[in-house]
């Protein structure tokens, strides 16, 4: 699989693990509320789903960068260390903030 397209699974896993609480304080924080934010609370059940795809794909696209040779061509844009440093500073700019998202729902009653 792609380090790319592993990356961006993992952000949008994340954003759907997260979406049942930092979607209302957000909304909140915004100054928009209303009864009809409790529907928010129906991807609850399944936060343990995209938790886990969310901690899946962070770790796959780990592997990818660091773990797993590259094995390219030379004249290949992977061979290329500038491009690699690029990769994994984009994965720990994204991967970072992700994870706060899925540690969000733990600190969510401290900002209610």
């Amino acid at each position: 699989m792609n380090a790319k397209l592993t990356l961006i699974a993992s952000v949008l896993a994340g954003l759907g693990a997260s979406l049942c609480c930092v979607g209302p304080l957000l909304l909140l924080s915004l100054g928009i509320g209303g009864t009809w934010m409790v529907t928010l609370t129906a991807f609850e059940p399944a936060r343990p789903l995209f938790m886990g795809l969310s901690l899946l794909f962070i770790g796959l696209t780990f592997r990818k960068l660091y773990v797993i040779d590259r094995g390219c061509d030379p004249e290949k844009s992977c061979a290329d260390e500038a491009v690699v440093r690029k990769q994994r500073f984009i994965f720990w700019i994204v991967s970072v903030p992700m994870l706060g998202l899925l540690a969000f729902p733990w600190f969510a009653p401290l900002f209610y």
